[in-house]
């Protein structure tokens, strides 16, 4: 299945959410109202866990292009945990991936 291609241009908004590795910032992009693709930038850090988190971001933003529920990619990263879970307004972080999960859950269909 071919990955619908990117149009150029996109709405968006920026997230900001506190994990053990730092603010991890995830730009989600739609298209007609659905989750179109992610963007994650890891603070000012480098290194493993800031390439992770960009990769983890481009293939579900693949996946989501090629059709791929979203309800999947919650469902598969919220509760992944890490050595250094964090607190994010009161809500509990349990790694980078979990910080992902929470974002899409405000872009599944039933949370609109």
């Amino acid at each position: 299945m071919k990955a619908q291609d990117r149009p150029k241009i996109l709405d968006g908004k920026t997230h900001r959410i506190a994990t053990g590795c730092g603010h991890l910032y995830i730009t989600a992009n739609t298209l007609d109202g659905k989750l179109f693709e992610l963007i994650n930038t890891l603070g000012k850090s480098g290194g493993c866990a800031a390439g992770f988190t960009e990769a983890l971001a481009r293939t579900i933003s693949i996946g989501l292009r090629a059709g791929v529920d979203i309800g999947e990619y919650h469902h598969t990263l919220q509760g992944i945990g890490c050595n250094a879970p964090a607190l994010d307004e009161g809500v509990k972080v349990l790694s980078c991936p979990d910080a992902i999960a929470q974002i899409i859950k405000l872009y599944l269909p039933e949370e609109r």
